[in-house]
C-alpha cells in the first residue's frame, strides 16, 4: 500500500523518518513525497531509505492531507508549498476508485455543557499518531479545551481569572483593566466580550506560551496571582467558544517593539475536523515608523495564518482586524471573546441588558428574592448579589487594590469594597497553625503562616437576616466568598461575617476553593470555634437571647445587683446597733443610742413608773449594761457564724475552681482527640480519593485504548487491509 502525504503548508524535506508500529513500519521519502507501508519489515536503513528485507507492497494507493506543521521540524527553505482550499475540511483523502470521502464534521452546540460532544469520523487519518523528530509525541485533542474549561462551574469565576492576569501586569506598568461588551460585525446582533489592559503586553514567544497548556512564569514571581499556566485557556473557553488576542510589547534590551495576534477557536477546530489544537498566529515587528511582517517560517505561512484569522474572526477584512491595534497605545493586551455560550433556553448565558453598567448571569445563580433584599439591606448587598453580578463580585475580589489601578466595567469604575466596612462590634483573632504539616514546604515564610481573622456582625444583623460566612483570601485574591463553616440548626450564627487572608492554604486550579488538605480542615475547625465563641458572647447585642454554655460564663449570669441578699438584710439590724455602741466613748452617748435602737417598749414602761426617782436612772444604767453584755455575746456568736459561712463559701469556690480546671483539661484532651480524628479522616479521605482517581484514570485509559483499537480496525478495514 502506498500512502501519499499532501501537507497543507509544507512538504517533506531531505532524508527520511520512520515510525515503528505493531503492524509494520512507515517511511517518509522526499523523492516522491510519499509514505510506503511495509508489512513485516523489522529494520529500516535511515541512510538510503530502503528496508533490509524486501517488503511486500500492497497495490492500493491512498492520498492524505496533513495538518500544518505536522512534519516539523524540517528546513523551512526546502519546503514546497501545497495550498488546500480553506472552505474544505483539512482532513481529506481519496482512493484510486475516485470515491471522494470527507471527515464527517458535526455542527457544534452553542451550549457550554453540551459543546464537549465532539464526535470524529473513523475515516479521519488524524486519529493515527505520528512521530516528531523520530519520537512519539503527546497530542492534545480539541475536546480537551472544553473539558479543561469545565473546571469553572461558575462563569464569574472565569472573569476573575482574566482580571487576575491584568492585575498581575501592575508590575509592568498597568493602570487599568477594562471589561466591556462589543457587537460582532459578521454576526449581526451577536455580542462579544472585551477585556483589555495597558500592561507590558506579550512578546511573540510569550503569546505562544500563553496559548500553551501549563506554561507560566508567574509562579516564580512575587506578588502575582497566577501560578498554574492554565487560567487563560479555561476562562476564555468557559465564556465563549472563540477568543482573539491582540498584544503589543515595547522593545526591551535593544529589541524592536512587536505586536501579535493569536486565535484560540473551538469553532475553527471543530468545523474543520481537527484532532490537534491548532492556533493561528501572526507577528509584526516595528521598523522605523512602520510595522512589518515578522516571519517565523516562510512568508506564505504568515499569509496563510492571516487568511485563517480573517476567515474565522469576527472581522470581515484584514484592515478591520488590524484596526484593533489602534485601541492599544505603546503597550497592552486586548482580548475579544466571541460566540458566547447560550443556556438551555437559547438565550445568552450572560445577561447584558438588565443593567447597562454590569454583566450578570442568568439561571440558578440569580435569585429575585435576594435582589429585592439587597435593596432593603444595603450592608448585605455583596453577600446577596455576588453570585450573579460581576460588578459586586469584582468589588470584593481583591483584599487590596494597588494605588492608581482601576477596574472599569462597561464604562463605569468598580468601587473597591472591604467587607470590614459592613461590620459592627468587630474583633480580631490571630490564628497560627500549631504543627507543621507534610504538605508545607521549607520555603514558606513564617509571616505567611499566620492569619488575622476580623470577625463581627453585619450591620443589618439586627433584622435577623440569614447572612454569615468568611471571605477567605489567598495572596490578596478572594478564593472562598462567604464560606459558611458553621451550619447550625436554628438561628445560631446568623449575622456573623469575617475576613482573613490565608496564604498557607493552596487554592484549587479554578481559584474558587482550596485543596482539601489537613491544613484546610484545621483552619475550618478553628473558624467554627471562633464564630461560635463570638456568637455566644455577643448575640444578645442584636436581639437574641443570651447563650450560656457553663456556670463560669459571667456574661450569662445576672449581676449581683439584680439579686436581693436576704441573709445580709436579715442580719443588718443586728450589726448596726453593735457598731454604734462600740463607737461610743461615754455612757451619755450610749444611753440615747440604746433607747432608740433597743427595746423601746420595756424602757418606756419602767420610766413611766419611776419617772422622778434616782433609782430609775440606776436601773436604767444597769439594764443598759446588761443589754451591752447580751449584745456583745450575740455579736460574737453572729461573727462566728459569719466566719464559718465564709470559710464554707471559700471551700466551695476552691472545689469549683478545681472542677473547672479538670473540665478544661478534659476539653483540651477532647479537642486534641478531635484534631487527631480529623487528621485520620482527612488522610483516609485523601487516600480513598487518590485510589478512586487512579482507578478512574485506568478505566478511562482502558476505554480510550478500546476506542482507539476499534477506530484503527475500522480504518484498516475501510482500506482493505486483512486482519488476522
Amino acid at each position: 500500500m502506498e500512502v501519499k502525504m499532501i501537507p497543507e503548508s509544507a512538504a517533506v524535506g531531505d532524508g527520511m523518518r520512520t515510525v515503528s508500529t505493531n503492524m509494520g513500519t512507515i517511511d517518509v521519502l522526499d523523492s516522491n513525497r510519499s509514505f510506503h507501508c511495509y508489512h513485516g519489515a523489522d529494520v529500516m536503513d535511515e541512510n538510503n531509505g530502503r528496508p533490509s528485507k524486501k517488503p511486500k507492497i500492497e497495490e492500493q494507493v491512498v492520498e492524505y492531507a496533513l495538518p500544518v506543521g505536522f512534519l516539523d521540524p524540517i528546513n523551512p527553505d526546502e519546503r514546497s508549498l501545497v495550498s488546500v482550499p480553506q472552505t474544505q475540511s483539512i482532513l481529506e483523502y481519496r482512493n484510486t476508485d475516485d470515491h471522494n470521502l470527507k471527515a464527517i464534521v458535526p455542527s457544534m452546540s452553542k451550549q457550554f455543557w453540551k459543546a464537549g460532544d465532539y464526535e470524529v469520523s473513523v475515516n479521519n487519518i488524524e486519529s493515527v499518531s505520528h512521530p516528531a523528530a523520530g519520537m512519539d509525541h503527546v497530542r492534545v485533542h480539541p475536546r480537551f479545551l472544553h473539558s479543561n474549561a469545565t473546571s469553572h462551574k461558575w462563569a464569574l469565576g472565569a472573569f476573575a481569572e482574566l482580571l487576575d492576569n491584568s492585575l498581575d501586569e501592575v508590575r509592568t506598568g498597568a493602570t487599568y483593566v477594562n471589561v466591556d461588551v462589543l457587537n460582532n460585525e459578521k454576526d449581526i446582533g451577536s455580542k462579544m466580550l472585551l477585556i483589555e489592559d495597558n500592561g507590558g503586553g506579550m512578546t511573540p514567544d510569550k503569546l505562544r506560551g500563553c496559548m500553551s497548556l501549563g506554561y507560566s512564569v508567574k509562579s516564580k514571581l512575587a506578588n502575582t496571582i497566577g501560578q498554574y499556566g492554565n487560567g487563560f485557556k479555561t476562562s476564555t473557553m468557559r465564556l465563549g467558544a472563540d477568543v482573539l488576542v491582540f498584544t503589543r510589547c515595547p522593545g526591551q534590551d535593544g529589541r524592536s517593539p512587536t505586536q501579535s495576534i493569536g486565535m484560540l477557536s473551538y469553532t475553527f477546530l471543530m468545523e474543520t475536523g481537527k484532532e490537534d489544537i491548532v492556533v493561528p498566529m501572526i507577528d509584526f515587528e516595528k521598523r522605523g515608523d512602520d510595522w512589518g511582517m515578522m516571519v517565523r517560517f516562510t512568508p506564505e505561512d504568515w499569509k496563510r495564518n492571516m487568511e485563517t484569522l480573517v476567515q474565522w474572526s469576527p472581522y470581515s477584512t484584514e484592515e478591520a482586524l488590524l484596526q484593533q491595534f489602534d485601541f492599544i497605545n505603546i503597550q497592552g493586551t486586548r482580548i475579544i471573546i466571541y460566540n458566547i455560550w447560550e443556556d438551555e433556553e437559547g438565550q445568552l448565558e450572560l445577561d447584558f441588558d438588565t443593567d447597562p453598567h454590569d454583566i450578570q448571569i442568568r439561571g440558578v445563580n440569580r435569585d429575585p428574592k435576594k435582589i429585592e433584599m439587597a435593596k432593603q439591606y444595603p450592608n448585605s448587598r455583596h453577600f446577596l448579589t455576588y453570585r450573579h453580578s460581576l460588578r459586586n463580585y469584582a468589588a470584593i475580589l481583591y483584599l487590596r487594590i494597588p494605588e492608581g489601578f482601576r477596574i472599569i466595567l462597561r464604562g463605569v469604575d468598580v468601587i473597591h469594597h472591604n467587607i470590614v466596612d459592613d461590620m459592627m462590634l468587630t474583633q480580631m483573632v490571630t490564628y497560627k497553625p500549631t504543627q507543621p504539616c507534610p504538605e508545607w514546604t521549607t520555603t514558606r515564610n513564617d509571616q505567611n503562616m499566620v492569619a488575622v481573622v476580623t470577625i463581627g456582625f453585619v450591620k443589618d444583623a439586627k433584622d435577623h437576616i440569614d447572612v454569615q460566612g468568611f471571605n477567605v483570601y489567598h495572596k490578596n485574591r478572594l478564593i472562598k466568598p462567604f464560606w459558611r463553616v458553621w451550619n447550625a440548626a436554628g438561628s445560631d450564627g446568623r449575622g456573623v461575617i469575617g475576613v482573613l487572608e490565608a496564604d498557607f492554604v493552596e487554592p484549587a486550579h479554578d481559584k474558587q476553593g482550596f485543596e482539601r488538605t489537613t491544613v484546610l480542615s484545621r483552619l475550618e475547625n478553628r473558624l467554627v470555634v471562633i464564630q461560635k465563641k463570638y456568637w455566644s458572647t455577643n448575640c444578645q447585642e442584636i436581639g437574641y437571647a443570651k447563650r450560656c454554655k457553663n456556670s463560669s460564663d459571667t456574661k450569662c449570669r445576672p449581676s449581683m445587683e439584680d439579686k436581693p441578699d436576704v441573709q445580709s438584710d436579715a442580719r443588718a439590724p443586728k450589726l448596726r446597733p453593735i457598731r454604734k455602741v462600740e463607737a461610743s466613748t461615754s455612757e451619755e452617748s450610749e444611753f440615747p443610742e440604746i433607747i432608740t435602737s433597743s427595746s423601746p417598749k420595756i424602757i418606756c414602761k419602767e420610766s413611766k413608773a419611776n419617772m422622778n426617782g434616782d433609782d430609775t436612772i440606776a436601773k436604767l444604767k444597769e439594764e443598759n449594761v446588761q443589754l451591752k453584755k447580751r449584745l456583745e455575746t450575740s455579736e460574737g456568736v453572729m461573727l462566728n457564724d459569719l466566719l464559718l459561712d465564709l470559710q464554707s463559701e471559700k471551700d466551695k469556690t476552691i472545689s469549683l475552681e478545681n472542677q473547672i480546671v479538670k473540665l478544661q483539661e478534659k476539653i483540651q484532651v477532647l479537642d486534641q482527640e478531635q484534631i487527631n480524628l480529623i487528621d485520620i479522616f482527612s488522610e483516609e479521605r485523601n487516600r480513598r480519593e487518590a485510589l478512586e482517581e487512579t482507578l478512574r484514570n485506568k478505566l478511562k485509559e482502558a476505554n480510550d485504548t478500546i476506542e482507539e483499537l476499534q477506530r484503527t480496525i475500522k480504518v484498516l478495514k475501510s482500506n482493505g487491509v486483512i486482519i488476522c
